[in-house]
């Protein structure tokens, strides 16, 4: 009879830490599949939606210097849509108040002044005590450069098609730099 496990074969740790990781990826993924957010307007929108998707999930504000960002933002999303990417953003104002706008005024600001089609979602905090829970998930599984915390606003995450996050961009990433990374989960 073959043994299965066998402690003294040098693959046995390996078998089991892949096991480990598979069954943690896929606790993961179903853990941002069962995660919801509300749109501008208070509906809430269930992540199982994007489900085998790749999602770039950014925390955005209409009057930060990093505004501009939308519009490489929404030409990824454009570019990329079809294939299988959304974008959803997720407003703050965490950040020297640079998302004073209400929910509604705050979706028209983004459609006028930079053609966003995007989901975008209602105003949350991504950090303290009332943090989103898709921010909580995000941090906790890929922490930055300083930890866990986000910086500022158009903090990137991407997740892949099972949801699994799997890359963190900092704010001054352009969202052209992350496109290579888009296309090798699409």
């Amino acid at each position: 009879m073959p043994k299965l496990i066998n402690p003294g074969r040098p693959g046995f740790i390996l078998s089991y830490l892949y096991l480990f990781l598979t069954i943690l990826f896929t606790v993961m993924a179903n853990e941002f599949y069962e995660l919801n957010a509300n749109t501008p307007q208070g509906q809430p929108v269930s992540m199982s939606r994007y489900e085998g998707k790749v999602v770039l999930v950014v925390n955005t504000a209409t009057k930060c210097g990093l505004t501009p960002q939308f519009g490489g933002l929404e030409h990824l999303h454009q570019q990329y849509k079809d294939k299988g990417l959304v974008v959803l953003g997720f407003p703050c104002n965490q950040f020297a108040g640079q998302e004073p706008e209400t929910n509604e005024n705050m979706q028209q600001v983004c459609q006028l002044n930079f053609g966003v089609t995007f989901p975008l979602f209602e105003k949350i905090d991504v950090n303290g005590p009332n943090t989103h829970p898709v921010f909580k998930l995000l941090k906790s599984t890929l922490g930055g450069l300083f930890g866990s915390r986000i910086k500022w606003n158009f903090t990137k995450f991407l997740i892949d098609a099972n949801g699994r996050p799997v890359k963190r961009f900092s704010p001054v990433t352009k969202p052209e730099a992350i496109e290579p990374y888009i296309k090798k989960l699409l």
